[in-house]
């Protein structure tokens, strides 16, 4: 499965490809994902083994490193993995918890989705009045909020459609023990205060994250994929 989702990512960072053929490469490569996430939780219910806790450390580097931290932190969280930021030379260090499946989901959408970002910024046009890294750091706060949303959506979609009643019991139980492991790890952990964008893309940076479209679906209740794939 993972290896079809890798396929469907490196057509949508294309730079050839269109915005709608994108979002339906996205899509679909969400919706496995979040499927994947959820089979391999209850294969570890019996076979704890398959799918331990553990953890990865992710250096994030100039330019903007700490507004690619923001968008790992909106796909860290909904596939329930957690992440303290480091300082480290001009960039940060991430460290990330979470199961080992969990890890390896949110390592493969992030490196797809910076790349995705960079094609974005490139094609979208800086305001003659806004300053341009101001405007770029704001684009990418819109883009992150927008993908995380679609995480979220994707994640509870594949979480009801399992059709085990105790997948949420499931899930939660594996959120507690992540969340335990970086306790014991980081025992006085700071919260960041909430930063102040001043650049006016937001707007356009959200918009992106819209045409990714992960997980999102229409009012007739199918994916942008399944539009593009006929079905």
């Amino acid at each position: 499965m993972l290896s079809k989702v890798r396929k469907l990512l490196a057509q949508a960072e294309d730079p050839a490809c269109t915005p709608a053929e994108a979002a339906a490469f996205t899509a679909k490569a969400t919706e496995l994902i979040a499927r994947y996430g959820v089979d391999r939780a209850l294969l570890a219910v019996h076979d704890p083994t398959t799918d331990p806790v553990g953890d990865r450390v992710l250096d994030v580097v100039a330019p903007y490193a700490r507004d690619k931290v923001g968008l790992l932190a909106a796909v860290a969280e909904p596939l329930r993995c957690r992440c303290v930021r480091r300082r480290q030379g001009n960039g940060f260090a991430l460290h990330l918890f979470g199961f080992a499946s969990d890890l390896e989901r949110v390592d493969l959408l992030f490196t797809s989705l910076l790349v995705q970002a960079a094609h974005g910024l490139a094609a979208t046009p800086v305001p003659e009045d806004d300053h341009p890294a101001a405007f770029r750091r704001s684009w990418l706060a819109g883009f992150a909020e927008v993908i995380g949303g679609r995480l979220w959506a994707a994640e509870t979609a594949a979480a009801s459609e399992s059709g085990t009643p105790s997948v949420a019991l499931v899930l939660a139980d594996r959120s507690d023990r992540v969340q335990r492991r970086l306790s014991e790890e980081y025992p006085r952990l700071r919260t960041a205060p909430p930063r102040r964008l001043g650049g006016t893309g937001f707007g356009s940076g959200a918009e992106a994250g819209q045409r990714a479209n992960l997980g999102g679906r229409d009012l007739a209740g199918r994916s942008a994929a399944d539009r593009r794939l006929g079905r």
